[in-house]
């Protein structure tokens, strides 16, 4: 079995996929299946851009955490920017039924109450609001192809 399968992201071996799991009243979260060995010995929630929840696995975190630690103090928006996203970060191990807390902070953030939209990101997971994300898309669906022929020429 490869080492990808065992951390249960399937052969690609990012985060893949939208999820619809429901907040309980806690403010807790049920991690997709798929998702969970990656996340099982830990994660980081902190605030997403375009109001959702970044969840990144601990070696993700830290690869970020470096370039961010890089980033010079005299700059007030870099000063900004880490204050929100590091600030507004927690760490969390998942329970035996995969479960994490959201804070208060990042579910008002977000505007997460009951119904969510876990979203595979490649190296990350994203916590939407599911009605936000909904519209995120249907927002978006016209100019994804003219996205996509912009980022595929960049490279």
């Amino acid at each position: 079995m490869s080492d990808t399968a065992t951390m249960g992201l399937g052969p690609t071996g990012v985060f893949l996929g939208t999820f619809t799991p429901r907040l309980d009243d806690k403010g807790r979260l049920i991690l997709p299946a798929k998702f969970r060995g990656r996340l099982a010995s830990g994660l980081v929630a902190t605030r997403g851009l375009d109001r959702c929840v970044f969840l990144f696995p601990l070696d993700e975190f830290a690869l970020i955490h470096d370039r961010l630690r890089r980033a010079p103090l005299e700059n007030k928006q870099a000063r900004d920017y880490l204050r929100s996203f590091l600030g507004h970060a927690s760490d969390d191990i998942p329970d035996k039924q995969g479960r994490i807390l959201l804070s208060q902070p990042l579910r008002r953030y977000a505007g997460l109450e009951r119904e969510v939209a876990v979203v595979g990101m490649g190296s990350r997971v994203e916590v939407w609001d599911a009605e936000k994300w909904e519209q995120y898309l249907e927002a978006g669906e016209d100019a994804y192809a003219e996205t996509a022929a912009e980022i595929f020429d960049d490279m």
